[in-house]
């Protein structure tokens, strides 16, 4: 890992084959997972002092124009859905300014200007990609009706949605298409055999239980050790 300002990134070897004018025109992520993590936003700022590992790994994703994203802006990948198809359109980053809330109904708007599609006539869910699963981020006030339940919930950053930067969005248009499937044919291959390799687990977990209990069950007990035999006298008395 270089600890540079992310200006410094266009100075690397291997980035000179980049056009790229400005630090304004790169994105700097670390790496979790295989995956892009947390966005680096200040770009002149020492990664030093974002309190990164030592071993963390920074990935660059270049621009096609200048991005400047404020404390509360929240970058987020969004994907329309196909109508009749259980695919996507290719993704396209949005900005949500969260000024006002991290709310569901916020998002929700927000999504639907970007969309040019009134609010109540578009769906949306996050994808959670470890376990090929989309989660319906719904109007809140729809789920909850305990004004303090509401209040204490009502905040995508917590659970059960976890929302953060780089978090990739479906949209479904309802004048296109109106069901609760969000998943892809591939979303559900991925879910079989990650069913299947956890399944897999377990049979081989219980027949280890098994087997080592069996183990246990057949050893031979040592016999224990006989103390020295008790000398007995009787004595006779006379009832006469």
């Amino acid at each position: 890992m270089c600890y540079m300002p992310c200006s410094g990134a266009l100075t690397l070897p291997n980035f000179s084959e980049f056009p790229v004018p400005s630090p304004a025109f790169l994105r700097a992520w670390t790496v979790e997972y295989k995956r892009p993590g947390r966005l680096l936003r200040v770009h002149q700022q020492q990664l030093k002092e974002c309190k990164l590992g030592k071993r963390t790994e920074i990935c660059l994703e270049p621009l096609q124009k200048e991005e400047y994203l404020g404390p509360q802006d929240v970058l987020l990948r969004t994907q329309m859905r196909l109508p009749g198809k259980r695919a996507y359109a290719l993704p396209m980053d949005l900005v949500w300014d969260t000024a006002r809330g991290w709310t569901a109904g916020s998002l929700r708007q927000r999504v639907a200007n970007f969309c040019s599609l009134p609010v109540e006539k578009i769906e949306i869910a996050k994808y959670f990609p470890e376990k090929f699963e989309w989660l319906p981020i719904s109007s809140w006030n729809q789920q909850i009706t305990k004004k303090k339940k509401k209040k204490k919930q009502d905040n995508l950053q917590g659970a059960p949605y976890y929302l953060k930067d780089g978090d990739t969005i479906g949209i479904k248009n309802l004048l296109l298409e109106d069901d609760d499937d969000f998943s892809t044919d591939g979303d559900d291959a991925r879910r079989g055999r990650q069913n299947l390799l956890t399944l897999g687990r377990k049979e081989s977990q219980e027949a280890l239980r098994v087997q080592s209990s069996d183990n246990f069950s057949g050893a031979e007990m040592p016999a224990r050790p006989r103390g020295p035999e008790a000398s007995l006298s009787i004595r006779v008395g006379s009832f006469r």
